[in-house]
């Protein structure tokens, strides 16, 4: 790796390992997102649907409870998208939409739907990097997106940078 510029991610020096600074969301951290989110709405009685998707809007996990549709699974992974996207709750994508239907249905178009702007997804953040979004589908959006930050909360992440 050349290094241009010392306040490059990995160019600290010798030492330094390349892109060491750079935070990411692990394999880890997206599996116990998801068993938090289970638990979450297990709390509900309402079998849902969770994806984590990372700060590319990349799948890292996803989950689908007995008894959730199975469309669920799409519709979480929408929601994890567009929150990861925008780093801000689904929810105020889809409040920001709403008078503009048209730009929406075109965004969801170019993006091959994955932009989803519904209710049921939040940032995931860790020491204000965001890091990716955690979406969830089976219940009401409001229900979603409460144990999506209730996981977000229970694993010591954050919804906020």
């Amino acid at each position: 790796m050349t290094c241009s510029s010392p306040s490059r991610p990995g160019c600290g020096g010798p030492s330094s390992a390349p892109w060491s600074n750079v935070r990411v969301l692990t394999l880890d951290d997206a599996l116990r997102l998801l068993d938090a989110a289970r638990t979450a709405a297990g709390e509900t009685g309402v079998p849902m649907a969770f994806a984590v998707m990372d700060a590319g809007g990349h799948l890292l996990a996803l989950t689908r409870m007995d008894g959730a549709p199975w469309i669920t699974s799409e519709v979480a992974q929408g929601k994890a998208w567009t929150s990861a996207a925008y780093g801000v709750p689904s929810a105020a994508q889809k409040e920001k939409m709403a008078p503009m239907p048209n730009f929406s249905a075109s965004i969801t178009a170019m993006t091959a739907g994955r932009f989803t702007p519904q209710t049921g997804a939040v940032p995931v953040y860790r020491d204000g990097v965001l890091l990716g979004g955690l979406g969830g589908s089976g219940g009401t959006g409001d229900q979603d997106e409460a144990a999506c930050a209730a996981a977000v909360a229970a694993t010591g992440l954050s919804t906020t940078a």
